[in-house]
């Protein structure tokens, strides 16, 4: 576990929590493999039947933290795919249990792509989601490029993973990935009253519909997998490269 995540059992749903407000939730190796474990152990617990993902009150998450991406150097391919940002995404890809993402603030990168493998998506009227992935030189990640068309279209999806255009909350719910817009600082409460809302229905019924409504597992790691592998080869590249080291002036500017 890490101390930038909180991870709670409430009645029959599993809340976990970003807490790292200092640096706006940004993602570290650490709490993908906090996250992972999290996922991986409400699996097989008849106890737990729905998981909500937050990032508490005015933030979702930033995305990876680039600092903590970039400290071994430049990633290899294989460094890259065994990496825990990995290993969490394929946690998502085959889990089984409703997922409810409560997004209050920014939601960048991985932020926005996670919630694609969620099942239901409340958001603050001042959530932004964008996925800033080409302007670094790189490319989508998360299944991205396979969920994103599938839900809003192949117009909509070019427009945020290619032209990295961002989304405000009314936009995301017109494009199919938000289910309801909520004033800020409610995205939790009201998340935890449609988990028990999910929690009242046959578990059976639900797990069963759940599968029929979703991508095979196995389409979605074999994407993500392939997305992984190129976006090893793209972090080397002198795109890339230019790109980082543009991103990382600016910041000492700041």
């Amino acid at each position: 576990m890490t101390e930038h995540l909180i991870v709670a059992d409430e009645q029959a749903t599993r809340v976990i929590t970003l807490r790292r407000p200092e640096k706006k939730n940004a993602l570290t190796q650490g709490m993908y493999r906090a996250m992972s474990d999290a996922i991986d152990t409400a699996q097989n617990n008849p106890d737990i039947r729905c998981l909500i993902i937050t990032g508490g009150s005015g933030v979702f998450t930033a995305g990876n933290d680039l600092d903590d991406f970039l400290t071994s150097g430049r990633p290899s391919v294989d460094t890259v795919m065994a990496s825990n940002a990995v290993k969490f995404l394929h946690s998502l890809a085959h889990n089984v249990k409703p997922i409810i993402a409560a997004v209050d603030g920014v939601a960048v990168g991985m932020g926005t792509t996670m919630l694609f493998h969620c099942d239901y998506v409340l958001a603050s009227k001042t959530a932004t989601f964008s996925t800033p992935f080409v302007s670094l030189g790189l490319v989508p990640e998360g299944a991205s490029s396979l969920l994103m068309p599938r839900t809003m279209g192949h117009q909509r999806a070019f427009s945020m993973l290619v032209m990295g255009r961002t989304m405000d909350a009314d936009e995301a719910r017109e494009a199919g990935f938000v289910n309801v817009v909520v004033a800020p600082g409610h995205t939790e409460a009201e998340a935890r009253k449609a988990a028990r809302d999910i929690c009242a229905l046959p578990a059976e019924g639900v797990a069963i519909s759940r599968r029929l409504l979703r991508l095979p597992p196995e389409d979605m790691t074999r994407r993500i997998d392939q997305e992984t592998h190129l976006f090893a080869e793209r972090m080397r590249s002198k795109e890339a490269v230019a790109a980082f080291k543009a991103f990382f002036a600016r910041k000492k500017e700041e």
